[in-house]
């Protein structure tokens, strides 16, 4: 099973039907809700004549995430959307993208299946290549030295192939790096990976 998965979506839709789009988008979310894996999704509109929406949705792996994007149910929602639905843009992000993402805030709403607004928004683009790059390393560096520093006393250890020594490492560092270390880095240094714009709130 492979990790959760989070599809962006752009789409262009028709400002004169505004309410059709509204009631499609609801729509969408409520059939995708019924698929095992769905873990939320939710929309944003950039203005209120805006033809620009944003959307977003989760699945747990890739599994399950087409298994929606192959059912008929999606199949016949997104046809139901052709009269104003002008164009669209999807992205997805997975793995160590993840980690880079900011916590999204703003004041304009997403809104849920059920219509109730959200303090949520769209999440932006991740951080630079480099920095996701010295941001991993922050964390790995100090992790696998302390590591090393407490297994190398063991008996024997030295001597075990290379091989042998590199997987226990990465199977005791993984777990150890994915749920603990990184999110602490990236919290530290979220006003270095992501700075906001001059003049934003």
């Amino acid at each position: 099973m492979s990790e959760p998965i989070t599809v962006s979506i752009r789409r262009e839709v028709d400002p004169a039907r505004i309410s059709e789009a509204t009631a499609w988008v609801q729509t969408g979310v409520n059939l995708a809700n019924k698929y095992p894996g769905f873990l939320g999704s939710g929309w944003v509109r950039a203005g209120e004549q805006s033809h620009v929406w944003h959307m977003l949705y989760r699945f747990a792996n890739e599994e399950t995430l087409e298994a929606w994007e192959q059912s008929p149910e999606r199949t016949w929602w997104l046809s139901t959307g052709q009269a104003f639905v002008q164009s669209e843009r999807s992205r997805r992000r997975t793995g160590i993208e993840g980690w880079f993402d900011e916590p999204p805030t703003g004041s304009i709403p997403v809104v849920d299946a059920s219509g109730a607004a959200l303090d949520e928004t769209a999440p932006p683009p991740a951080p630079p290549r480099w920095k996701q790059a010295v941001t991993i390393w922050l964390g790995f560096f100090p992790v696998n030295l302390v590591f090393s520093y407490l297994i190398s006393p063991v008996p024997g250890w030295d001597l075990l192939p290379i091989v042998v020594r590199v997987l226990v490492t990465t199977l005791v560092l993984t777990p150890i790096m994915t749920f603990w270390v990184l999110p602490f880095v990236t919290r530290s240094l979220r006003r270095w990976l992501a700075p906001r714009a001059p003049g934003a709130r």
